[in-house]
């Protein structure tokens, strides 16, 4: 087996799939412990969902680079989500449940009634579960996820203070005169950016355990912010390393795999936090 692992290295697309999906799971678990604690971790689900739909126009479109495409489409709605969850008529969770539903809805729809595909369920499912989709990246593609992950983890560190006074305290943080609706907005703005580069490795089902698992696994061992955060990226980037190489061994789909090691990463993290008296 270690021998067939090093074989499958020497090729460009399983390089190519490590590197990213690393960055992929790096950048998700920053933003994950924020999310987690705002309790608006729903979100990933309703904007991945959003992303699908953008993705399925995209592709009947035929848009050279669907990234460029989904990016701006899934931002912008991100950035309405956040404005709409603040209008007492439409609550947050309402807001997310009515575009997870309907962009999903509209996506499928329009792949089945304007895809020339032969292979419409296929197609479907790769986008959803991510089953193939993370070995097919193009050089094109890499650079985009890399330079991406570079500006989320940029913004995370620069932000950082900001990030934590406004996840724990909003409203004593306003008191002090922070614009806090400013660092809300580039929450969601960031989030919307991940989820858009997780697409590739989990899909667009899956992403919202890419974002919450390893948050969720660090803070059953680990109870203050920033050793959370380091102990979430920690996690996920193993996990994901984990995932990708059982997959590449055994075959299985991706992004159901990551999840799964996840799933087990967290149940061990919760034992040892509970033999630590967490």
């Amino acid at each position: 087996m270690i021998n067939k692992l090093f074989l499958y290295l020497q090729y460009p697309f399983v390089q190519y799939a490590l590197i990213v999906g690393v960055l992929i799971a790096l950048c998700s678990s920053l933003l994950g412990v924020t999310l987690v604690l705002k309790r608006f971790s729903y979100i990933g689900d309703g904007l991945s969902h959003v992303a699908f739909g953008a993705l399925a126009v995209a592709t009947i479109f035929r848009v050279a680079n669907n990234t460029v495409f989904v990016m701006p489409v899934t931002i912008i709605t991100a950035i309405l989500l956040l404005r709409t969850g603040q209008n007492s008529k439409i609550k947050g969770d309402s807001a997310i449940a009515m575009l997870s539903v309907g962009s999903l809805a509209v996506g499928y729809l329009v792949l089945n009634v304007f895809s020339t595909s032969t292979n419409i369920a296929g197609d479907v499912c790769s986008t959803l579960f991510g089953a193939t989709l993370i070995l097919t990246l193009t050089e094109a593609e890499v650079f985009v996820s890399v330079i991406m992950s570079i500006v989320v983890i940029f913004i995370f560190c620069f932000f950082y203070n900001k990030i934590f006074a406004v996840t724990f305290d909003e409203n004593f943080a306003k008191a002090t005169g922070m614009k806090s609706d400013r660092y809300n907005l580039l929450i969601a703005v960031v989030t919307a950016i991940i989820i858009v580069l997780a697409m590739n490795l989990v899909g667009s089902l899956l992403i919202s355990a890419l974002v919450i698992f390893p948050a969720l696994s660090a803070m059953r061992m680990i109870q203050n912010f920033k050793g959370v955060v380091i102990c979430s990226a920690i996690i996920s980037v193993i996990c994901a390393l984990i995932g990708m190489m059982v997959s590449i061994l055994f075959s299985t789909p991706v992004g159901a795999t990551i999840v799964v090691v996840n799933i087990v990463a967290f149940f061990i993290c919760a034992g040892i936090g509970k033999v630590m008296g967490r």
